[in-house]
């Protein structure tokens, strides 16, 4: 797990689009060097899914588009099924139901409606949300309503960096990390 820590930490980067005046320069996160590392891709799904051990997950479930590339790593490392959540999902036939919720406000004050088939959650299933980063909690908030919708039950959320600044909200998700984003800021 040190090992891994330490290439999230060298392939995290700052960085900036170039003002527009009178706008201030703003920064973002950019992790998407994690994803050329092969070795960040085959110790991140064994990582996560460790965060839960004792969990007794028996479906892993994340959101178009990261926790989708994330959720299949642990998923496999866990032995179990992957459902996928879409984001305002467009239906291509009426014949399989679909459960929905709106999130609430994101890190960019967005609501986004998030979706899953019906058949990808049975009641009584173990669900293990995944994602790469946790900023508002508003998608893993809105995945953990489809879950009980479903009559299935939350474990919690497997995330690589946690960004959530309310205690109450990684209480009440039950989230797990990696990396804190604290320890990121340090770095820079």
């Amino acid at each position: 797990m040190t090992d891994l820590r330490e290439a999230l930490f060298a392939q995290f980067r700052r960085r900036s689009d170039p003002p527009q005046w009178p706008e201030e320069r703003s920064y973002y996160a950019d992790y998407t060097l994690w994803w050329l590392q092969p070795t960040i891709l085959s110790e991140v799904g064994p990582a996560l899914g460790k965060l839960f051990a004792q969990a007794d997950v028996s479906v892993v479930m994340g959101t178009v588009a990261h926790g989708s590339l994330l959720g299949p790593l642990v998923a496999n490392h866990l032995g179990v099924g992957f459902a996928e959540v879409r984001k305002g999902v467009r239906r291509a036939s009426d014949d399989d139901p679909w459960l929905t919720r709106r999130t609430p406000p994101d890190y960019q004050d967005r609501h986004l409606e998030l979706a899953i088939r019906r058949s990808q959650l049975r009641p009584g299933d173990r669900v293990l949300f995944v994602d790469d980063w946790i900023a508002s909690g508003g998608q893993a908030i809105a995945c953990q309503h489809l879950t009980h919708d479903a009559g299935a039950h939350w474990l919690g959320a497997a995330v690589i960096v946690d960004g959530l600044e309310r205690a109450s909200t990684r209480r009440e998700l039950n989230v797990r990390s990696l990396i804190n984003l604290r320890e990121l800021d340090r770095l820079l």
